[in-house]
């Protein structure tokens, strides 16, 4: 993959759209507020018919520098998504042209924002191995209050995807709402467990200075605190209600990510190691361009410090396929009958292609 320049990377920064159209929602109101999720989903989903499918596969051997480009919009996020929630919350606060309706449905094209993107790419730079880009995955978890995010995807989803142990790999059978609150409910915990455990075998309490729980609540502190400053207390409500709307769309993610798929358990208690087909996969032009090669999923269990650019995808038959890509499968995972009418055939042609031997699958 040879040096890249600007318009090579264009395509990735879709997601720039977003902002203009937060911008209109804020001052215009009225159906102007549903142009955010109108476009971060039926637009890209119009695309991804429109377009097609992706199956090249770029050269991995390509040095970071090559990739700037491509690397930009993930550095210069921060400050556009920060100065986007707080602008929001000022004008919300400062101005009586919106109805609560029309307050509560820019809360939530706020958080297809914070959450569609800017979990993303905070999931993004949270892999890379520099603490620059730590640090703003950091920054960004904290604008949606989730910041145990990275210990809980870092120390526990990687490890144990397709396990009991992983609470964001979706049950067979479990329909999103119930898995959005046993997330909400398990995740936090199990971060913090990972965290003493990880403390634990250098011989520290979990009370010590490096746990990065201090840091996550330092944060999310400021964080809260700027909204306040910018909107007071109705300003904390609103960043709280975006904050609510992002962590259900990282949520939706994971539950579309690995449903039903699940790893074999071998003698002795461990579970054999992460391959292709414990992913779902989407190959869809255009949803990859606005998730980051988020849906070329497989490829990132397998190789997590790779950056997005150069994740590769897999074909069919090393790997699961969704029909559709992300942002139409979370609208159809809103509603689990026909999340199950379309999902469940797949993940039992999934057992019978990758297990045929295993006859009882109450455990999964």
């Amino acid at each position: 993959m040879p040096k890249t320049r600007l318009r090579d990377a264009l395509p990735f920064w879709l997601s720039l759209g977003l902002l203009p159209l937060t911008f209109l929602a804020a001052t215009r109101g009225g159906w102007s507020v549903l142009l955010v999720p109108a476009y971060a989903w039926t637009l890209i989903t119009l695309l991804d018919l429109l377009l097609g499918l992706n199956t090249e596969n770029p050269a991995t051997d390509t040095e970071d520098d090559d990739l700037f480009w491509y690397r930009a919009i993930t550095l210069i996020w921060l400050p556009l998504q920060a100065l986007t929630i707080y602008g929001t919350i000022w004008w919300v606060t400062h101005t009586d042209h919106l109805s609560i309706l029309e307050i509560l449905g820019l809360m939530f094209g706020l958080g297809v924002v914070s959450g569609t993107i800017g979990i993303v790419y905070a999931h993004e730079l949270l892999h890379q191995r520099n603490d620059a880009e730590r640090w703003l995955g950091d920054l960004l978890l904290a604008t949606v209050l989730y910041s145990h995010f990275r210990t809980e995807h870092l120390l526990v989803h990687h490890r144990h995807v397709g396990t009991p142990r992983d609470a964001v790999t979706a049950r067979y059978n479990e329909g999103f709402h119930r898995f959005f609150l046993r997330v909400l409910r398990e995740c936090p915990a199990s971060a913090w467990a990972a965290e003493r455990e990880k403390l634990a075998k250098v011989g520290r309490p979990v009370w010590h200075k490096s746990n990065p729980f201090w840091r996550y609540a330092g944060l999310q502190l400021l964080a809260v605190a700027l909204a306040y400053a910018v909107g007071g207390g109705w300003g904390i409500v609103l960043f709280a209600l975006q904050a609510f709307w992002a962590i259900w769309q990282l949520e939706l993610t994971n539950y579309i990510e690995h449903y039903g798929l699940v790893r074999r358990k071998l003698e002795g208690g461990k579970y054999e190691p992460v391959r292709p087909h414990h992913s779902w996969n989407a190959p869809h032009r255009a949803s990859n361009w606005l998730l980051i090669n988020l849906q070329r999923h497989s490829d990132h269990h397998y190789k997590p410090d790779r950056r997005f650019p150069l994740l590769q995808t897999y074909p069919e038959d090393a790997a699961p396929m969704l029909p559709m890509g992300y942002p139409a499968m979370g609208v159809l995972a809103m509603i689990p009958p026909l999340w199950r009418r379309r999902m469940n055939p797949r993940v039992r042609a999934w057992r019978r292609k990758y297990y045929p031997d295993v006859t009882d699958w109450s455990a999964a």
